[in-house]
């Protein structure tokens, strides 16, 4: 209890609620956080593409439901999802249950694969929308966050492409926000010169 007391008396970032624990440990310790393990950017980016259309807290407050109910995000496993598991995945309360979004997460799992096999690791593929490095913006306040970019843009066209789904400029750029290729913690943020 006391490393959140500590934790709820420094300045953040403004989207950051300041009595919800689950989402400060988020802020202070993943988002804007540079990701290269393929399994936690394959996560992301099929959690992000679940948020479409709800806010992050209600994905947040899910997100170990998530990862028992899609094997720990084992792309290998969800890419031979069969009609039983989605089924299976329809009737569990502890994740959106939109079909849409699930057979989404089946596709995008090949996809997957299929980029990793191309390019050796989907982290090799991703962070060429930035160059390898993370974009630094550190805007003042939340009216200069943007909701995409032309990098984001450039990722959805190719995931796109590349037989992706839910996977539109807006949720490219969350993602990005959320695996640190972008950060945009704000400047008064303690969190700002600290992700890397």
């Amino acid at each position: 209890m006391g490393t959140v007391k500590q934790a709820i008396n420094k300045k953040r970032c403004a989207w950051c609620p300041p009595d919800d624990p689950e989402y400060i440990r988020y802020h202070d310790e993943e988002w804007g956080v540079p990701v290269h393990d393929d399994r936690h950017l394959f996560e992301m980016l099929i959690l992000e593409g679940a948020q479409a259309g709800l806010s992050w807290r209600t994905i947040l407050k899910r997100r170990d439901s998530y990862r028992k109910a899609y094997d720990h995000f084992d792309a290998k496993k969800i890419a031979r999802y069969d009609a039983k598991k989605v089924k299976a995945l329809m009737a569990d309360p502890g994740i959106i249950r939109n079909r849409l979004k699930v057979s989404a997460s089946i596709e995008n799992a090949k996809a997957f694969l299929a980029v990793q096999k191309e390019f050796g690791s989907f982290d090799k593929f991703i962070w060429q929308f930035v160059d390898g490095k993370p974009r630094i913006n550190r805007p003042r306040g939340m009216g200069d966050l943007a909701a995409r970019t032309e990098q984001s843009d450039a990722m959805s066209k190719e995931l796109k492409k590349r037989g992706f789904k839910f996977v539109g400029s807006t949720i490219c750029y969350a993602f990005m926000q959320a695996v640190g290729m972008v950060n945009d913690h704000a400047r008064d943020c303690f969190r700002a010169p600290r992700c890397f």
